[in-house]
């Protein structure tokens, strides 16, 4: 059984930013004591998520995709290799009206859980995964849908940032990329809610739980962590909630900490110095 629960989110932290899983974070993943259970937290689809988790050697346990808003069991029994065990949604409709009105350039995608995306127009190649189907308006609004993304490729992050901002969302989740990239989950959904669920099912202790993430999607996640770490290439926002900042992901700055955690484990001792009553404290807030 799992004693400690170890957090990873993928492009940025795992992933380079060629999207590229390098032999020393691989070697480093596949090296953890079996008493860790590592979930990847990501923003990805199932699709798109997948193929890392098999480069990883993780065929059995949980993961979390769609920032939140699925979450799966992993079975290698079973073709497709998962199982959906919750997932949350919400009605687009509101929303996209209104972000229609903000950013009428904008190119819009709507998630397909395990299929893909249905989208208003292309999005530039390599940017989705699995089938991506142009449809109407009104499809798009259609159903209660897990993820709505927005993408303005001409704009800077900061250009587009500034408009999401200006648009003033309220009643969903959302997080905006390093891109000019706008992901929209339904209100309360984040990585942290679903890390909570994943770690109620492995009985693991609170004071037990690392979290690694690059981005501002991985905000709540780096604070429920008992030991939260910013990747050296996150934004100071980011930097700035979390307990550590290790190195940058394209110097392998992932390294150093799924080392320090199989070490912790191997020890049985607490993953950083004064993480037990640094968890104690959030418990009590």
């Amino acid at each position: 059984m799992a004693q400690r629960l170890l957090a990873l989110d993928l492009d940025g932290t795992t992933l380079n930013h060629m999207g590229e899983l390098s032999d020393r974070v691989r070697e480093a993943v596949l090296a953890l004591p079996d008493d860790v259970a590592v979930v990847v937290a990501t923003g990805r689809s199932i699709i798109a998520t997948m193929p890392v988790l098999e480069a990883l050697g993780l065929r059995e346990g949980y993961a979390i995709c769609s920032n939140g808003a699925l979450t799966l069991q992993l079975d290698r029994h079973r073709d497709e290799g998962y199982a959906i065990i919750d997932m949350v949604t919400f009605d687009p409709r509101a929303v996209l009206e209104k972000m229609r009105g903000a950013l009428p350039d904008a190119l819009i995608a709507v998630e397909e859980p395990g299929v893909g995306f249905k989208v208003s127009k292309h999005f530039p190649d390599g940017e989705l995964m699995g089938q991506s189907r142009e449809v109407d308006w009104d499809e798009l609004v259609a159903n209660p849908v897990t993820r709505v993304t927005l993408r303005q490729p001409e704009a800077t992050a900061e250009e587009f940032m500034e408009l999401v901002e200006r648009a003033g969302l309220h009643g969903v989740s959302y997080a905006v990329g390093w891109s000019a990239w706008l992901d929209i989950n339904p209100e309360g959904v984040s990585k942290a809610s679903a890390l909570e669920l994943v770690r109620r099912q492995l009985r693991v202790e609170p004071t037990h739980t690392v979290a690694c993430g690059d981005q501002r999607n991985d905000l709540e996640m780096l604070h429920w962590a008992a030991w939260g770490v910013a990747m050296g290439n996150a934004p100071d926002a980011v930097k700035a909630v979390a307990d550590e900042v290790t190195g940058h992901v394209d110097e392998d700055g992932l390294v150093p900490v799924l080392e320090g955690v199989a070490q912790a484990a191997r020890d049985g001792v607490p993953f950083r110095e004064g993480v037990e009553s640094a968890a104690t404290t959030r418990l009590e807030l």
